[in-house]
């Protein structure tokens, strides 16, 4: 057995209770976690060989598994796929990385005069969620830190990669696995909107075949990736269910005082705006505000949108989805 293959921890049996994932699945061949690496990086490697992958497979997280993990050209690549946004995934990949790191050095003196060589760590998240997100963004360790500083002691950057089709389409075009992926996945969520959720698998299953759409995948394995997209798209709905949940929650909780703060900052065009979850409502209603009153001074769309970025601290889509809301209720 080789020092890779002793990174490979198998969970007692107690604890197996987790459910895999499909993108795991998908790409648990070398040759296609290598034409994924390919596509992110820029790079045309071709020996599927040189690829080890390490993933704890006892590393688990709310009954799912740490996706992927393996090292190649001397980089340690943390993959992970999501359906839901998720800000905490920096820290997450701490923990996980942590761990890893201590398998990989369980055989080296940290206490001697030599430095001991560590594979660079990088962290992708690969998200295909129904909620709008840029095609690319970096999410950061330190934002959530309680005192923010210029240069924190501890930082850990995940590139998130938006792969819902239409998002990062050179990334697509560049691995043709995870184009199909996506078009399997859109299948299930279109047919998951007319029809029960294990007709829409099914339908989407049979189709793809059809069509040639991971075929050879889908022919092999055809019983898990229907068992899993059932499984993955409850788990999508239900944690949309949590999160919905968790901000009627907050609303009730800080209806009064965050209303009456986010109208007046709203008023004052955004100083300072409530950005903690109990002020929510005020905070948006503030946002309309400010919107119908620039509308009414004739402010001209492109400068409101700029300021709508600047003084409510919203990326361009959300001030976009915003001005659009709230500039069609003005002309009712």
């Amino acid at each position: 057995m080789n020092k890779t293959e002793n990174l490979i921890l198998e969970a007692p049996q107690t604890e197996r209770k987790y459910k895999d994932k499909l993108f795991r699945l998908v790409f648990r061949e070398k040759k296609e976690l290598l034409s994924l690496y390919n596509a992110v990086n820029g790079t045309d490697y071709n020996n599927p060989q040189d690829l080890e992958v390490n993933t704890l497979e006892n590393a688990i997280y709310m009954n799912m598994k740490n996706d992927i993990s393996f090292v190649f050209d001397v980089e340690l690549n943390l993959y992970e796929h999501q359906s839901t946004y998720n800000p905490n995934m920096p820290l997450r990949d701490l923990l996980y990385i942590a761990r890893l790191l201590e398998r990989i050095t369980t055989d080296r003196s940290l206490y001697g005069i030599s430095m001991v060589q560590i594979p660079t760590p990088r962290f992708v998240v690969f998200y295909n969620g129904t909620e709008e997100q840029p095609e690319r963004q970096i999410l950061k360790l330190s934002d959530a830190f309680e005192k923010k500083i210029s240069e924190p002691e501890l930082e850990l950057k995940v590139l998130m990669l938006n792969i819902n089709l239409g998002k990062n389409k050179e990334l697509l075009e560049k691995c043709e696995t995870l184009r199909e992926y996506m078009i399997y996945v859109t299948k299930v969520r279109e047919y998951a909107a007319t029809m029960s959720i294990d007709v829409a698998v099914e339908r989407a299953v049979n189709e793809c075949i059809k069509q040639g759409i991971l075929q050879e995948f889908l022919l092999k394995y055809k019983a898990e990736a229907i068992q899993m997209s059932i499984f993955e798209y409850d788990e999508e709905r239900e944690m949309q269910l949590i999160k919905e949940s968790m901000r009627q929650v907050y609303s009730k909780e800080g209806r009064e005082e965050g209303r009456k703060q986010g109208l007046e900052e709203g008023r004052k065009e955004g100083r300072k705006e409530g950005r903690k979850e109990g002020r929510k409502e005020g905070r948006v209603e503030g946002i309309q505000i400010f919107i119908l009153d620039n509308l009414e001074e004739k402010i001209p769309p492109k400068r409101i949108l700029e300021k709508l970025q600047k003084r409510f601290h919203l990326n361009q889509e959300q001030a976009e989805m915003y001005f659009e809301k709230y500039s069609k209720e003005s002309n009712m």
